[in-house]
């Protein structure tokens, strides 16, 4: 499916395929990250009026998933990748993470970053076979501390997480 930057009208779209795909951790176990609610349409506006924020659309040229990311300490880190349930199993998410690891390849940033779940089938055991690692401790940069703090706030932590890393 063809991927292109999201367009300012497309916002309340990305929130429609968040909510859809987190429904899914409400039948592991995690009902809380299910209702938790997708990033506002200021939120979302912010990364759409940064360019660092990509849809993969249908033939109607309708958002199925997106990925969102912010530039951290000289990394391009993954903020948000979901795909639509209908649309799920099909590689759209590994097509994302492709678009953003050809941008960092194209700017010269040397990784992609994220935080994920690792007890979750379809985060930490789907990022290793897309190339990314583990990171411990003493691979954390700044900006990743600061990032797992936040998470750590926001009450995430009650379920095993990790920040990862994929040299482009």
């Amino acid at each position: 499916m063809p991927i292109r930057t999201a367009h300012v009208n497309e916002l309340t779209a990305l929130q429609d395929i968040e909510r859809a795909a987190g429904i899914c951790f409400r039948d592991i176990g995690m009902p809380e990250i299910a209702d938790d609610e997708p990033l506002t349409l200021g939120e979302l506006g912010r990364y759409q009026q940064a360019a660092m924020a990509w849809v993969s659309v249908d033939g109607a040229d309708a958002p199925v998933a997106y990925l969102i990311a912010d530039r951290v300490d000289g990394n391009l880190h993954v903020e948000q990748v979901s795909v639509h349930p209908d649309h799920a199993h099909r590689g759209i998410g590994r097509s994302l993470l492709e678009h953003l690891a050809g941008l960092a390849t194209r700017e010269g940033v040397p990784a992609l970053t994220l935080t994920t779940f690792t007890e979750v089938p379809w985060n930490a055991p789907y990022y290793a076979r897309c190339g990314f690692r583990l990171l411990d401790d003493g691979g954390l940069t700044p900006g990743l501390r600061e990032i797992r703090a936040r998470e750590s706030e926001h009450g995430l932590d009650r379920w095993p997480r990790v920040c990862m890393r994929r040299d482009v």
